[in-house]
């Protein structure tokens, strides 16, 4: 666990070197100084993650646990996986099942241990651990985890590309979803178990209510990490904040943020409609969640656990995707209950804001094409 922390904190750092920053007069005296600085910084840096990878597989042997009985040993493979979600979260159920068709798939020989909450780090370190084989598993959603990663990953964020719940799932269930799993498993090393489903977001605030996009002019609305979303709700009129979603509820309260843009799930069990009021049902993103698992540890499993491995992943999907909808639906009625205002929305003119958003990403996303066929992909 100690690892795993030193490692998100080194990502962190990478992260943080890699922005870029602006040049003043003042600074042009000291800039070559800068990049010296700069330079032996990622030095240290890349030394520190070699011996963060030394220490991990001579010192610790994380897969493995060794156990006895009647002095014969055998080996254990121990698979951690992560995600965001709280503990009664659909991801959480997602990852119960795999857990449940792997081991007995395998008759005890592997044990799957979840962390919930963020515990191993934020959802894009997550997906950066299973990259580097820290971990095995984790839930990446392409607005999150693969949109700073895998930049065709944004095709699926672009706001109000599915007509519906079932247009989503014959396109991401279809070939391009699966030419998008390629993609992905090549930028991350690691393989795409499949796609979880992570709710149909809508705009809230504590404002006022959004029914067209001259109410947003002005909101600081919280969005998830996705360049393609900042850009959206920017060219809606909102003052796009992006930031981590565990930070959210303490930036409502002190209005660093008036709102944000979840699912019904996230508004009651993060407990959001404490400090907001106004639901409108824009309904403009489908989150689409990649179950991926690292190569790094895949490629080192016996052919037997391999397929073990599949299997439980392909189960996990039909079950996660279930639990969504079961708990949405009941989640809608709990939070009118607690005194949300929930609002129709004509989406026509949000769509029609948002027309060079697409003309601007299309290239990036696999071109104008690719976004015609998912918008004339028929339903199953």
């Amino acid at each position: 666990m100690f690892l795993l922390k030193y490692v998100q904190l080194l990502i962190r750092i990478i992260n943080s070197s890699q922005k870029s920053t602006g040049t003043t007069p003042r600074m042009k005296l000291s800039e070559n100084r800068s990049r010296k600085n700069n330079k032996t910084k990622r030095v240290c840096i890349t030394i520190a993650i070699v011996f963060s990878f030394v220490f991990l597989s001579v010192c610790c042997k994380n897969s493995v646990k060794t156990s006895g009985e009647g002095g014969k040993k055998t080996k254990k493979i121990v698979l951690k996986v992560a995600h965001n979600g709280p503990e009664k979260h659909p991801f959480q159920i997602g990852y119960e099942k795999f857990k449940e068709v792997l081991e007995a798939e395998t008759n005890g020989a592997v044990e799957v241990q979840i962390f919930p909450n963020s515990q191993l780090g934020s959802e894009e370190e997550g997906t950066q651990m299973v990259k580097l084989g820290l971990i095995a598993a984790n839930a990446s959603s392409t607005a999150g985890g693969l949109s700073t990663s895998v930049s065709e990953a944004e095709l699926f964020n672009l706001p109000f590309i599915f007509r519906d719940l079932d247009h989503c799932y014959s396109v991401i269930d279809g070939p391009i979803g699966q030419d998008l799993a390629r993609i992905v498993e090549e930028k991350l090393n690691c393989l795409v178990l499949g796609y979880w489903f992570s709710g149909i977001r809508n705009v809230w605030n504590s404002k006022r209510p959004v029914l067209s996009p001259d109410d947003l002019k002005g909101i600081k609305l919280r969005v998830m990490s996705s360049p393609m979303l900042v850009e959206s709700f920017n060219a809606l009129g909102a003052q796009a904040t992006p930031m981590a979603f565990g930070e959210l509820y303490s930036a409502l309260q002190t209005g660093v943020v008036d709102g944000g843009e979840t699912d019904h799930l996230d508004l009651l069990y993060e407990k959001f409609y404490e400090v907001t009021k106004y639901v409108s049902y824009t309904n403009h993103m489908f989150l689409v969640i990649a179950l991926i698992f690292s190569k790094k540890i895949f490629n080192k499993l016996p052919p037997d656990i391999q397929d073990a491995v599949l299997k439980a992943g392909k189960a996990s999907v039909l079950a996660e995707r279930e639990a969504m909808d079961d708990l949405t639906e009941s989640a809608l009625t709990e939070l009118k209950a607690l005194g949300l205002e929930f609002f129709e929305v004509d989406k026509a003119p949000f769509r029609e804001k948002l027309e060079r958003v697409y003309r601007n990403n299309a290239e990036k996303v696999g071109g104008m094409a690719l976004i015609e066929q998912i918008i004339n992909t028929e339903n199953d």
